[in-house]
């Protein structure tokens, strides 16, 4: 099913990136204040929810492991805090450059939301340190899995406090009265976030497959020997 799955995956992200790439040059409208950096927009904020939903998806399959301890959780879960981790990288790299192209300033600790972000990014960085510390076994996946597991309350955390901030680095682009742009800006944006997501899925079942092929390969040099 994934072999089947992977390439389906794959060409689906590479039409929803490539069509949201088209869209926010080409047919997004120009910022009247920030001009062409406002574009960045369209790539930071996919790219920050998307680490946002692997961080809920890897807590999700860790709880999974603990309490109905599904086989392929524990793997499952790691592999999703893995591309959480790289998606949150990109976080931090697209906002600290649309930030000094705007506004002058690579970070300000005086932010509440990137300080938030900064700690859940660093949180579960150390997960690796954690899992990389204990042998493989049943001990390395239930210590893993209670360590994903409290990182997720930092991520609703994390979401929302921009919205208790006034930052102008953070905008509040999302209210009660919702989104807070054009037609075609919050069309691009969905594109763009629906592209990023479905990197998120493509990448996973890509190191989901290269993870099991490597641990069937090493199952079989053990019984050869």
């Amino acid at each position: 099913m994934n072999a089947i799955r992977l390439p389906q995956l794959a060409a689906a992200a590479t039409a929803v990136l490539g069509t949201s790439i088209a869209l926010i040059f080409f047919y997004a409208p120009s910022d009247a204040d920030q001009g062409l950096s406002q574009r960045i927009f369209y790539f930071h904020v996919p790219i920050a929810l998307t680490s946002y939903a692997c961080f809920a998806w890897g807590a999700w399959k860790a709880l999974l492991h603990l309490w109905k301890r599904q086989e392929g959780a524990d793997l499952e879960s790691y592999v999703a805090i893995h591309m959480g981790v790289i998606f949150g990288s990109l976080t931090l790299l697209t906002g600290s450059l649309w930030a000094k192209i705007s506004w002058g300033v690579w970070w300000a600790w005086s932010d509440n939301q990137l300080v938030l972000f900064l700690v859940l990014f660093l949180f579960y960085s150390a997960y690796f340190m954690l899992r990389y510390s204990v042998d493989p076994g049943p001990a390395r996946a239930n210590m893993s899995a209670v360590y994903a597991l409290f990182g997720v309350v930092l991520i609703p955390v994390s979401f929302l406090a921009i919205r208790l901030s006034r930052s102008f680095i953070h905008p509040t682009v999302f209210t009660s009265h919702g989104p807070q742009m054009t037609g075609s800006q919050f069309l691009v944006f969905c594109v763009a976030l629906a592209g990023m997501l479905t990197l998120f899925a493509t990448l996973y079942q890509l190191e989901l497959a290269g993870k099991r092929l490597d641990a069937d390969l090493k199952e079989l040099r053990e019984l050869l020997a």
